[in-house]
């Protein structure tokens, strides 16, 4: 059930003509919802700046469409948040120029790192079939996908990351309750169990193309980076890569063939400095360096509950990149006679893999 911060939230923004300036104003003037709805209209207009045409359109808390609105939240499990819940928003939208106001959140948000991904409507199969695979091993290895449920690659987008198993997160350019494209009702139903769906717009808002803009500023927002598949020039792609940028997040492209028409805008932002892609590891080694998969993962876990002692401390000071049998000798103080037998029995269960000249790694098994 909404409490009552997210009834009080939901009237105001329900008030015909009242945006995210007109509550920033609102709340700096009378510092909290509650305040603000007990104002009278003049009060609104003459400490907020509101027009009175708008200050007069708060529906009353008994209005039908106010109750249908929490009959929404509650039926779905709909958390209304505002800019000012210090728990509940999104840290990363803070840092925003713009951030929205409110936010409407069905499912849940973690506090993993992300990564947006946005392209072509129009994608080519092998665009898509790429979009899975990246976004599938980036899901497994904890980060999680941003996109805007659009056809195409970002369909592609959470449809990876969900076969990942990890989490997603789309950003609606329409009220909460309603789903577009319709052929993405599945989806959209997956994501609010296994992940996150977000939007800005109150219950109702019809997907209109002047509301894609803004939201594509929030789906860069929240992730620390951003990868383009597939777009041409001047689509609304290459809008979320300026908002990256304005962002100072870091913006990927994937490269096309010269001649294909989505391929001019990704070509672009090559050209123009963006991060060159063609697997998970050009996004991992620039963002996420070092990061293991949820599978490597539960394998270093099961290895570090077997081992004890001398054993543990040489699997310990172990990484990824290879070590010369001396420099860990460095490290674990043992000579290199005792590392030899240590590192041969890691090595048989898969924590180590040894490469010329004595150097090694933390296994790809572990």
């Amino acid at each position: 059930m909404p409490t009552a911060v997210e009834r009080a939230w939901l009237r105001l923004h329900l008030t015909r003509g009242l945006g995210r300036v007109g509550l920033n104003r609102l709340m700096t003037a009378f510092a909290s919802p509650e305040a603000i709805l007990a104002a009278a209209p003049r009060d609104w207009t003459r400490r907020a700046g509101i027009r009175p045409t708008v200050a007069e359109a708060l529906p009353a808390a008994d209005a039908p469409l106010l109750r249908q609105a929490e009959e929404l939240l509650e039926r779905d499990d709909i958390r209304l948040i505002s800019f000012w819940d210090e728990a509940d928003y999104p840290p990363l939208l803070r840092q925003l120029p713009d951030p929205p106001a409110l936010l409407y959140r069905r499912g849940r948000l973690t506090d993993q790192p992300a990564l947006a991904v946005v392209g072509a409507r129009r994608a080519s199969a092998a665009g898509r079939r790429l979009t899975d695979e990246i976004c599938a091993e980036l899901a497994s290895r904890g980060i999680a996908i941003v996109s805007g449920l659009a056809r195409g690659i970002d369909t592609a987008a959470h449809e990876g990351a969900l076969r990942g198993s990890g989490q997603t997160v789309a950003v609606l350019g329409c009220g909460i309750d309603q789903v577009y494209p319709p052929e993405n009702r599945r989806l959209f139903q997956r994501i609010a169990e296994e992940g996150a769906l977000l939007s800005e717009y109150p219950p109702g808002t019809a997907p209109l193309a002047g509301h894609f803009p803004a939201r594509n500023r929030i789906i860069s927002g929240l992730a620390q980076g951003v990868l383009i598949v597939e777009a041409a020039e001047g689509s609304g792609s290459l809008i979320t890569a300026d908002f990256a940028l304005e962002q100072g997040r870091e913006v990927f492209a994937v490269p096309g063939p010269v001649y294909a028409e989505t391929s001019g805008g990704v070509n672009r932002l090559l050209k123009e400095g963006a991060h060159l892609v063609t697997e998970p590891a050009d996004i991992l080694e620039v963002l996420w360096p070092g990061t293991p998969s949820r599978g490597q993962r539960q394998k270093e876990d099961s290895l570090l509950e077997k081992l004890s002692g001398t054993a543990l401390t040489v699997y310990r000071n172990l990484d990824r990149e290879p070590l010369h049998i001396d420099e860990l000798a460095r490290k674990t103080g043992l000579t290199p006679m005792e590392l030899s037998a240590i590192l041969l029995h890691l090595e048989l269960q898969g924590g180590v893999e040894q490469l010329p000249g004595m150097r090694y790694l933390r296994g790809r098994e572990a």
